[in-house]
């Protein structure tokens, strides 16, 4: 939102300097984003042109002596300009001087062996207009040697603010010195109701045909006659221009007037151009209108739009079309004032793809008490300004504005800011603003909300508004009570393991990587994906379309882009969100991970030294399956109830893939190398092995009567290894091996390991001899050879029952 200073001072009686001004509008939540000082404009000077000789050496140029007007001799200036003249008085700029609409900072110059001591400016070369047929030529009585800026009014600060959604009072430079006012900076000054003569009625009538009556709750129009559409006042132009506008004509600045003065978008039609009757409706699949910005758009029913008995004349509360604009033969025009849906505006506009002024007003809503108000200041204007006469105005569809009443008690200031507010300045400051306080005692009353502040709803927005017109600087810092007692946990256990998960990964030698939550379709659909309530219904990109049902896609992919530029070995993971539905229950918190090339734990590379720590091979299974344990194991879950079975996913390799769960139900994650026909369809290759573990399926760990930890139990008896090697069936895994074992007696066994592998003839074709060690450790006694023996057929016995195996001989 921009406005000059002059501008706010229409409204606002203040002495207040500029600095003050943008001070405390930061202050009051209206965060002022630039000011221009025009202080660029302070060199240049009205110089009268004593003499005009020709140039000696250029039949274009002329040679001109300037009077500066400060007493001193006159300057010597080469100037080309078809209009410089002896007497003509015009803006010189001397050396040093920064010329804006050149960008550049002026210097003596030697123009074809004449010294030149500046310049005589055209109206383009100080960024006025796009005027550049001749230097700047002023009337007679202009005051020589004064700054040009304060005759020409350039020298009026323009100021930005950054306005948040939730603020469409102000959207209006009246909007934002009813707050300076508020504030205290000054009076607001209330403007003149509008008075003029009405002649007769309008006669084209306007018909609200909307299945729904919210999308237009309010539309008036009135006829004015016999205007003379010429160019607007200098004044008018001057502020249009201070905030970045282009003039076009006395009707179409007044409705851009009133959408910055007032904050109420307008429009006009000519009325010689608008056949029959208008309807306000819906627009028809395939409806095109060729709007003012001389774009044609195609539009939907979603769009309300004003039409005639020709078809579409307006897009209602965006844009209005070509056909009926106003133009320089315009005698007779029709004034529309009209409210719009907000949420249908704003579908509306990014739909078309239209910014506009009006839009931006109407989507975040404008006041619907002003509607007729602003149709008369208006009509005032184009009176004014154009002449004519006035009809009679035709109002459909509004039965006025209920406001709001919100109980507030004035305690709540204190309890929510901690600030000591006085009731008596709590409701000054809510008068001021436009509140109502219509019923209630000292302590609590009911207020009215003014129908320009559609973002308060409640005692809490009311609280705001004390606070900010008060003075948040005014709310000193407290130190935080002391409970006395030790603080429970606060992060939940999804958050723990989460952040316990990435440094676990981390701590392996893995970098995070963060990647897009949307995946192209053919990805989605890759790894299990694809659902229709997954799609995305306004995507950012056509590659982006579905949320990603898994975090490998977007991992793998980066890995390749990583080898593409020369990275071969990497490892990276990830720790967040996937979907596989549109629930939140079906939202999945996973830790992901990706090693390729030969990125393993011993060392990535070709080096002799990574080879002798077993590193610098290509990454497999393994590789994998060790990262997914280590994250299982990091947030806390006993290992001895982890159990391990072959194969996995689709996208995984089928011989080379694993499963991790917890009991024959609960899967904690898979983990493996990929399958060609996955790498193919990713467009990626190389050596890759992948891991995904559920964080969110983890149970929650049992709760403890005590946080304080056990004491160290360590048995004073010697641990015992025993070696056992069973001939099995090839297809027998190792972890039924392991789990048998360790089932023959959970507390003497504290753990197996897989030692060695053997297939050969002598242990028979389709065999393999699988070695384990037993870990015993005995906690009461001594064991003798009997309790060793026993434990020893307990544990054969258990694996042949368990899996066919047999000892070897």
């Amino acid at each position: 939102m921009k406005f000059t200073l002059s501008w706010l001072k229409d409204h606002l009686d203040t002495d207040a300097t500029l600095d003050q001004i943008c001070e405390r509008l930061t202050a009051i939540g209206l965060e002022v984003e630039d000011v221009d000082d025009k202080a660029a404009y302070k060199p240049f000077v009205i110089a009268k042109v004593l003499s005009a000789e020709k140039h000696p050496s250029a039949d274009r140029l002329k040679v001109l002596m300037v009077d500066t007007g400060n007493g001193s001799p006159p300057v010597q200036v080469v100037c080309g300009a078809p209009n410089a003249r002896a007497g003509l008085i015009g803006a010189l700029a001397r050396p040093g001087t920064y010329v804006p609409g050149l960008d550049v900072t002026l210097a003596v110059g030697n123009i074809r062996g004449v010294e030149s001591h500046g310049m005589m400016c055209s109206e383009k070369e100080l960024n006025i207009s796009d005027s550049h047929d001749g230097i700047i030529d002023l009337p007679e009585d202009a005051p020589v040697g004064t700054p040009f800026a304060t005759y020409a009014g350039l020298d009026d600060p323009m100021i930005e603010i950054n306005l948040t959604p939730n603020r469409p009072d102000c959207t209006s430079v009246f909007g934002i010195a009813r707050d300076l006012a508020a504030s205290g900076l000054g009076t607001l000054k209330q403007p003149k109701p509008a008075d003029f003569k009405i002649d007769g009625e309008t006669l084209v009538s306007v018909t609200i045909d909307l299945d729904d009556q919210r999308l237009c709750p309010g539309f008036a129009l009135r006829l004015v006659r016999g205007v003379r559409n010429g160019p607007s006042p200098v004044w008018m132009q001057t502020r249009l221009k201070a905030i970045g506008l282009r003039p076009i004509n006395a009707l179409v600045d007044i409705t851009n007037y009133m959408t910055f003065d007032q904050g109420r978008p307008m429009h006009v039609f000519d009325a010689a151009k608008v056949a029959g009757n208008l309807t306000v409706r819906r627009a028809v699949e395939g409806e095109e209108i060729l709007a003012l910005d001389a774009r044609t758009y195609r539009l939907t029913p979603n769009t309300v739009v004003i039409a005639d008995d020709n078809g579409v004349e307006s897009i209602g509360g965006i844009m209005g079309g070509e056909h009926s604009g106003c133009d320089e033969n315009t005698t007779d025009v029709l004034i529309e004032s009209a409210l719009w849906d907000p949420i249908n505006i704003a579908k509306s506009g990014r739909a078309l793809g239209i910014i506009t002024d009006a839009r931006y007003r109407f989507e975040r809503g404008v006041d619907p008490d002003y509607m007729m108000p602003g149709l008369d200041r208006t009509t005032q204007l184009v009176l004014d300004l154009c002449g004519g006469t006035a009809a009679e105005a035709k109002v459909e569809g509004f039965s006025g504005h209920t406001k709001k009443h919100v109980d507030f008690p004035f305690s709540e200031v204190k309890r929510l800011t901690g600030l000591n507010v006085s009731i008596e300045e709590s409701r000054r400051i809510l008068t001021s603003l436009g509140f109502e306080i219509v019923s209630g005692n000292d302590a609590r009353s009911t207020v009215a909300v003014p129908s320009w502040r559609p973002d308060v709803d409640g005692k809490a927005d009311l609280v705001e508004e004390v606070m900010r017109i008060h003075g948040v600087d005014q709310i000193r810092p407290e130190p935080i009570e002391n409970l006395g007692a030790v603080n429970g946990r606060i992060l939940t256990t999804l958050q723990v393991r989460t952040r316990t998960a990435k440094r676990a990964l981390a701590s392996r030698g893995m970098l995070e990587a963060v990647t897009w939550s949307f995946i192209p379709e053919d990805q989605a659909k890759l790894f299990g994906g694809g659902k229709p309530q997954l799609k995305l219904a306004n995507p950012i990109a056509a590659d982006m379309s579905d949320m990603r049902p898994s975090l490998l896609p977007g991992l793998l992919t980066a890995a390749q882009r990583n080898a593409d530029k020369g990275l071969a070995d990497v490892a990276i993971f990830e720790v967040s969100g996937t979907y596989e539905g549109d629930t939140p229950s079906e939202q999945r918190r996973v830790a992901g991970g990706v090693r390729r090339g030969t990125a393993s734990l011993a060392g990535a590379g070709r080096l002799w030294s990574n080879a002798q720590k077993g590193g610098g091979k290509p990454v497999d299974v393994y590789d994998a399956k060790a990262d997914a344990l280590a994250v299982i194991e990091a947030c806390g879950l006993p290992m001895s109830n982890v159990q391990v079975e072959q194969g996995g996913p689709s996208w995984y390799h089928p011989g080379r893939s694993g499963t991790i769960k917890m009991g024959p139900k609960v899967v904690l994650g898979h983990f493996g190398e990929f399958h060609p026909n996955t790498l193919a369809s990713l467009d990626v290759s190389g050596a890759l092995a992948g891991f995904e573990v559920y964080l969110d399926a983890m149970p929650e760990p049992k709760k403890k009567a005590t946080r304080t930890k056990p004491a160290l139990d360590l048995s004073p008896f010697q641990m015992v290894k025993r070696d056992f090697a069973f001939v099995v069936d090839k297809t027998v895994e190792a972890g039924a091996l392991i789990k048998a074992a360790t089932s023959a007696d959970r507390k003497l066994i504290t753990g197996v390991n897989v030692f060695d592998v053997f297939e050969g003839a002598s242990v028979g074709e389709g065999r393999k001899s699988v070695a384990i060690e037993v870990l015993i450790q005995p906690t009461d006694k001594t064991l003798t050879d009997e309790d060793f023996e026993a434990l020893t057929k307990k544990i054969v016995g258990n694996v042949e029952k368990a899996t066919g195996g047999v000892l070897r001989a």
